[in-house]
């Protein structure tokens, strides 16, 4: 890497991405263009970007003000931006609009990508006494990531109130379209669609945990953009406590993403020369949402601290065994287990001590000698005997008032001052600002995690935070919780650096790229009902790759919905992600026994490709058919699932088509076992779906004209190979 002090227009590039900065003036810098790859710009005379500039340049409308008011990565009032602040904050009622002038702007250059692709800009407000480092970065993956770090340089005795920080990065007028996610409890990630009007439209999610109901990206888009068509920009915020995201569009013609942390008030009091850290912001482009979420997914797999051994099969015993644990039921299970081809088995919820159901026994990180009187060590040597790896449910966070913790620390538990918050599922949360309650907790996991040789943790978060005070003042305290659950992560994963945390938090509830840097996978969701998971692995999806998610076979009758469905429509539902069983396989019959083995194995045979490959989707025209798969690297090989969601208008519903293969190669396209089962009437078939050597099509033919698929019953699928001759 070289590094170098820059100014002037500025283009960073990685394929298909460009972004241009504007970093002339002593002003804080602006995007000129963010989307499509612009090519090389340079040329002899260094005119090039700077005719980009001229080009785009505003010109005054009637009735403003009397200078082209510039948009820049943290929007200032004092330049004349009249639309949502980037910097929010007072010192006694002072210091309310900032004007920031930048003293350097130092850029890091790759080698191996052309132009600048990380740089950091030191500006200082003197008269607010403000300092402010903006870092920009264009990774390699096409990711725009920045954020920034505002600093009190008054020595005096005024702390700096901060109260909001937002980045921006703007989008073309061409952008007419918005799609963020939204959902509860069993249904997260559902996406609603609407028109990019006037004025803004806020996510703001106060929860104090990422929320079941967060959008993981707020996208702009081209009208009508779907997973292969249209430009379309997102934008998420790295960070698992309270944050917002916005897209705004002003009458002066100025569309734009942002998003930042939410601060809850007097949060965040700067003394002289403290400083506070933005949460990483993350923007990516595309042609279509499958490029968009590409992008996100090379770089989470670029990573040094991305799980790189095969992800093992997972048996929880949650959905099994609830809070009915003794040693014979779950030995048995995990015999099952083994003999379905299993290699981890997580001991979930009811191993501690008092905790017969959820309304006790929470904080009190003891196994439970009443359940297991020799510990847990003859559950753990028998699963260790198996050949599993062995893993164990936590909730660290939260606090049961009904437990020796909590009435042995009630100023532990996170309040206002003098009143409790509001309980849900019977629980409060600890406070982890408090440094007695931090070490307790370190101090039990490593001791659990040490005693039995723990390979993998459950990291449960199971409800909002509620007045989240930090006592004895009960100051706001979501941000220093937030920090605090990290640093724990982190202590924990740098003392046992085999150790592998999951994310789950009431399913789904905490998902986003900064638990992701401490964890292993998230757990997508507690309903396991395929048809719901269908959707909620789908959207999910557009920021993580089906490794980090984890995706289980339930019971026949879901405990969630209480619908019923085929072992094939389970099965190949989690095939496509972190896959796992959360089924009392004891109580199922040796046939069921075997064709979940057939699944195990498929899944073994097929996650190289399933957990390193381009995920991509094929925009059908029937709403019931969903079309889904995962291309390898080198486009070699594709394999993809036909979806039956509900029961189509036509029948059948025309031919399908299966994109991201090499255009110009030839495919040998056939059914994959055991996803081959039509479970339908099979007259149905289409005729090249009973050839043994099925049909050989060109990756071009498969995009533009596709094949014909079964006709299928609702709520079942069935999945496609294609490979390369």
């Amino acid at each position: 890497m070289q590094t170098g002090a820059t100014r002037g227009h500025l283009h960073l590039r990685a394929p298909g991405t460009s972004l241009v900065l504007d970093c002339t003036g002593d002003r804080l810098p602006r995007v000129l263009h963010w989307g499509d790859d612009l090519g090389d710009t340079a040329d002899t005379g260094g005119t090039g970007l700077a005719e980009l500039a001229a080009a785009s340049a505003a010109r005054q409308m009637s009735n403003t003000l009397d200078q082209p008011v510039p948009l820049s990565l943290l929007p200032e009032h004092s330049a004349g931006w009249l639309g949502t602040p980037g910097l929010t904050g007072h010192r006694d009622g002072a210091n309310f609009s900032t004007s920031f002038t930048v003293r350097s702007i130092r850029t890091v250059r790759t080698p191996d990508l052309p132009g600048a692709h990380q740089l950091t800009v030191d500006a200082v407000d003197e008269q607010a006494g403000l300092g402010l480092v903006l870092e920009i970065e264009l990774t390699p993956s096409g990711l725009v990531r920045q954020r920034a770090t505002v600093t009190n340089r008054d020595t005096g005795e005024r702390p700096y109130v901060l109260d909001g920080l937002l980045l921006t990065l703007p989008v073309p007028a061409h952008a007419t379209e918005l799609l963020d996610l939204t959902g509860r409890h069993l249904r997260e990630r559902s996406p609603q669609r609407h028109e990019f009007t006037l004025g803004t439209h806020l996510r703001e999610n106060r929860r104090g945990r990422t929320g079941t109901d967060a959008t993981l990206l707020h996208l702009a888009g081209e009208r009508g953009f779907g997973f292969r068509t249209g430009q379309v920009w997102g934008l998420h915020v790295a960070w698992s406590g309270n944050h917002r995201t916005l897209a705004e569009r002003t009458p002066a013609g100025v569309s734009l993403l942002g998003g930042g942390e939410a601060l809850l008030s007097g949060e965040v009091l700067l003394a002289g020369g403290e400083s506070y850290t933005s949460p990483w912001i993350v923007g990516s482009y595309g042609h279509g949402l499958d490029e968009m979420a590409g992008r996100f997914h090379r770089h989470l797999r670029a990573r040094t601290y991305h799980p790189r051994r095969p992800r093992p099969v997972t048996l929880n015993t949650w959905e099994a065994v609830y809070f009915q644990q003794d040693l014979g039921r779950l030995t048995a299970l995990a015999d099952a287990a083994a003999e379905v081809g299993a290699e981890r088995f997580v001991l979930d919820d009811g191993w501690f001590k008092g905790r017969r159901h959820d309304r006790a026994g929470l904080g009190d990180w003891y196994v439970d000698e009443t359940v297991w009187p020799d510990g847990l060590r003859p559950l753990v040597d028998h699963v260790r005997f198996l050949g599993l790896e062995f893993g164990l449910w936590v909730e660290p966070e939260m606090v049961n008032p009904d437990s020796d913790l909590a009435r042995a620390h009630p100023e532990w538990i996170l309040a206002t001052g003098g009143r409790l918050p509001p309980e849900s599922r019977q629980q409060q949360v600890l406070d982890l600002g408090h440094a007695g309650a931090y070490e307790y907790l370190l101090e039990r996991l490593d001791a659990l995690v040490s005693e039995y040789d723990i390979d993998y943790l459950k990291w449960d978060h199971n409800r909002d935070l509620v007045e989240a005070g930090h006592s004895p003042r009960g100051a706001a305290g979501v941000h220093a919780q937030t920090s605090a659950t990290y640093r724990l992560m982190d202590e924990l994963r740098s003392r046992h650096p085999e150790l592998e945390i999951e994310s789950c938090s009431s399913g789904g509830g905490r998902i986003d790229l900064g638990i992701l840097e401490r964890t292993d996978r998230v757990w997508t969701s507690d309903c396991i009902d395929a048809l719901e998971r269908q959707q909620i692995q789908r959207w999910t999806g557009l920021l993580l790759p089906p490794e980090l998610l984890g995706a289980h076979v339930g019971s026949p009758v879901a405990h969630t919905t209480g619908r019923a469905h085929t072992l094939g429509f389970r099965a190949g539902t989690a095939l496509f992600g972190h896959f796992g069983i959360e089924w009392d396989l004891t109580a199922a019959d040796p046939a069921e026994r075997a064709g979940l083995a057939e699944w195990v194995a498929a899944y073994k045979e097929l996650r190289p490709l399933l957990h390193a490959g381009t995920v991509v989707h094929g925009d059908h025209p029937d709403p019931a058919l969903w079309v889904h798969g995962v291309v390898a690297p080198d486009r070699s090989r594709a394999l993809y699932a036909l979806v039956q969601t509900a029961t189509s208008v036509m029948s059948p519903a025309g031919p399908v088509r299966l994109p991201g293969l090499d255009a110009d190669a030839r495919y040998q396209v056939r059914p994959h076992r055991p996803g081959d089962r039509t479970e339908g009437p099979h007259r149905s078939d289409p005729l090249w779906w009973e050839r043994a050597d099925g049909v050989e099509l060109t990756g071009r033919m498969l995009a533009v004209a596709g094949v014909r698929a079964p006709t299928l019953f609702p709520e079942r699928l069935v999945l496609v190979e294609a490979r390369r001759l």
